[in-house]
Order: structure tokens, then sequence, then C-alpha cells
């Protein structure tokens, strides 16, 4: 794969539980992770004392991260009452050169902060709330 521009980077939400994602105005920087618990069955007759892990088990997740600026009063009012409201609404993640990665997540943090001599920040996490697809691009 290419180098990739990180502002390719999108997170979008579906702002109306139409199907239509608008991009979350104001990012300037996004992370996704994946994650997998794994299942030991590792015995006294595992081969040589390794550990084994049974594959296709486990509880799989993903989550989000990412701050910016308030720019957009409606994606910026949409993510609050997502999170006062505990709502988990369809949200999508491009990934320059990859693909696209959408499901339900849940805002498990927003955060909120400025300084005197400059603009005020939020910073966002999410949490995977159920299956996930994936296309590739």
């Amino acid at each position: 794969m290419a180098v990739q521009n990180g502002k390719d980077l999108l997170v979008k939400v579906d702002l109306t539980g139409d199907g239509q994602f608008e991009t979350i105005a104001g990012l300037r920087a996004t992370r996704i992770s994946f994650n997998a618990e794994t299942v030991d069955v590792t015995s006294l007759e595992s081969q040589g004392g390794w550990r084994e892990l049974l594959g296709g088990a486990g509880v799989r997740s993903a989550s989000i991260s990412g701050s910016g600026v308030f720019r957009d009063s409606s994606t910026d009012e949409r993510a609050r009452q997502i999170f006062f409201d505990g709502e988990v609404p369809a949200f999508q993640v491009v990934i320059p050169g990859f693909g696209v990665v959408e499901g339900p997540f849940q805002i498990t943090a927003l955060e909120y902060a400025g300084s005197y001599n400059g603009e005020a920040t939020y910073e966002l996490s999410l949490a995977s709330a159920g299956a996930l697809s994936f296309t590739a691009l």
C-alpha cells in the first residue's frame, strides 16, 4: 500500500438514521483499533507445552478516538446528543487505501478543553456496540 494522507481517515456518523453519513467536522487526529480476546485451550497434552488458542472464539471489538476543533454545529450537536442519550447509531470509518468499516458505536467519552489564547478543542472516544462490516476500497 502506498503512503496515504492522514486527513483522509474520516469518521462519519449517520445524523438522522436514514443511512446518510456525514463527516464529524473539525477532527484533526483520528485512530481506529481492532481487538480480539483470546480463548486459551492449553492443556497438559499441548505439544511441547506451547499455548494453544481456540480459533474463532472470543469477543471482537473496535474503538475509535479522535480530537479536533469545533467547526460544524450540526455534527457537534449530534455528538453531544448521542453521548447524553446513550445512543448507538451507525458510524463509518473511511481508512484510505484500505476500506470502510461500518456499524453501531457508542460514544464512551467526550472531552472539551480550551486555553486562554487558543481555540476550543474536543476529544471523542467510541466503542463498537454490535457487528461491524468491512467494505474494501
